[in-house]
């Protein structure tokens, strides 16, 4: 631990998260020590804090409080985790249906925030103060796992509007104290993975966070180019958001030359599980309820495969209640040689994102044209396919009424994105298909990297 990355980790740090009215560090403090029970007494813990969730919300959140009072479900009579089956999955359509009385009366700390989530269908929800310091202190328990923490020189490959469209004085300031440093993971040229691969060279980060498609394709420039990134320090690279395939972690471990660490979660669903030194997915179960279920609800053993169904106990302001991710998963029953009592998610399927390949050979991240769609009033759903370098078709569910100002709203950045002389075709449908394997892609692309003259 260098001088430096000591101040900022045990002084700017809780200044900071202090200023936020953020519970941080009292969280982190606490899930450094939990992570070390054994299993049946993280269980233990989480249904108490399970059980003070579900009264929490149960007196204070106007859509609970009449779900349960429908069901005649008491909190008090929770005795198990199993207990939580007496209640509806949530998903995307109810939030949407019911926003307003999602939010806890007097929650005046809850933040907006939105997301096209892994089956394609746009969601605008609320966080508070308790879900964000949870979050943090859980991320920073995960990073500590590979020997960096706070205030160690790290680099970001990301591209959520939110981080790229508020680089104000306040922020940029921020940054440059905790030694964070951000690269558009929107524009993948050529041009960008050179000055990407550069900074990197040249900053000599201990670590790099990011999308898995983002620094596989980076790596395999650098790989290409004849460029070490191998010899600088790196000490880990956080991968998180979408699936983490097998030859993108070879390839980024190869170049950079340390471990990929897979973490899984969302906006939405929160910090719900990271990877450990000896390769387990450990869930931040003390607050974080994982379920499993079939495509009729039913909660399955661990070492079924089914959908991801999340329950996060810090989300009382705007409660994420039995919420269905859209993924794939399976739990498992072995515990972990690291020793931690964290149960350990076995295998995360989806949360793909594909690239796009603009008319002159860039290659943009999908998530470019999808910050397009989620947000837009009216878009119930949707689906991007690019079918060739000159053809881009966006089908769409949606309101008949939006239908017509949505048309230009949605060709015009498209163009700006992809090429002006790109034809941007619209089908609205009654409901987008999904795959043979249940979830819904929101990016398909047919396009090959590097079909327009661009990096492959």
């Amino acid at each position: 631990m260098s001088l430096y990355q000591k101040v900022v980790a045990e002084l700017f740090f809780p200044l900071h998260e202090r200023l936020k009215n953020h519970d941080t560090l009292a969280l982190h403090r606490e899930l450094e020590h939990s992570q070390w029970l054994s299993p049946q007494q993280v269980s233990a813990l989480q249904l108490v804090n399970l059980r003070h969730f579900l009264a929490r919300v149960g007196t204070s959140v106007p859509f609970y409080q009449h779900l349960f009072t429908q069901l005649d479900f008491d909190p008090q009579r929770v005795t198990s985790v199993a207990d939580l089956q007496a209640l509806p999955l949530l998903d995307k359509a109810t939030i949407r249906a019911n926003t307003e009385a999602m939010k806890a009366p007097g929650a005046n700390s809850l933040k907006r925030f939105n997301t096209g989530g892994s089956s394609g269908e746009p969601l605008i929800f609320f966080l508070g103060n308790e879900r964000v310091s949870h979050d943090v202190a859980a991320k920073r328990r995960a990073t500590r796992w590979w020997g960096v923490d706070i205030g160690d020189p790290e680099i970001v490959v990301w591209g959520s509007p939110i981080e790229l469209g508020a680089q104000d004085r306040i922020r940029l300031l921020r940054d440059k104290v905790f030694r964070t440093e951000l690269l558009s993971a929107f524009e993948m040229s050529e041009k960008n993975l050179r000055m990407f691969a550069e900074r990197i060279r040249s900053r000599r980060p201990r670590m790099l966070f990011g999308y898995p498609s983002a620094l596989a394709l980076l790596a395999e420039y650098a790989r290409a180019k004849g460029m070490r990134l191998d010899n600088l320090g790196v000490e880990v690279v956080f991968v998180t958001a979408e699936r983490l395939y097998d030859h993108q972690r070879e390839i980024i471990e190869e170049v950079f030359g340390c471990p990929a660490a897979n973490g899984y979660g969302g906006r939405d669903a929160g910090f719900i599980a990271h990877q450990c030194r000896h390769g387990s997915l450990h869930i931040s179960a003390e607050h974080i309820v994982v379920e499993i279920v079939d495509s009729s609800g039913r909660v399955l053993e661990p070492g079924e495969s089914g959908e991801i169904v999340v329950t996060h106990l810090c989300s009382s302001d705007f409660p994420f209640l039995r919420y269905r991710t859209g993924d794939v998963g399976t739990l498992s029953s072995e515990p972990c040689p690291c020793g931690r009592g964290l149960p350990v998610l076995a295998s995360v399927e989806g949360r793909t994102t594909d690239f796009v390949v603009a008319s002159d050979g860039s290659v943009l991240h999908g998530l470019a044209l999808i910050y397009v769609l989620r947000d837009m009033p009216g878009v119930e759903a949707f689906r991007i396919v690019q079918e060739t370098l000159h053809h881009t078709r966006v089908e769409i569910v949606a309101d008949r009424g939006c239908r017509i100002a949505m048309k230009q709203a949605i060709q015009t950045p498209f163009r700006q994105r992809l090429g002006q002389d790109v034809d941007i075709s619209i089908d609205y449908v009654a409901e987008i298909p999904r795959e043979k394997s249940g979830k819904h892609r929101y990016v398909i692309s047919r396009v090959a990297a590097g079909a327009g003259g661009g990096c492959a």
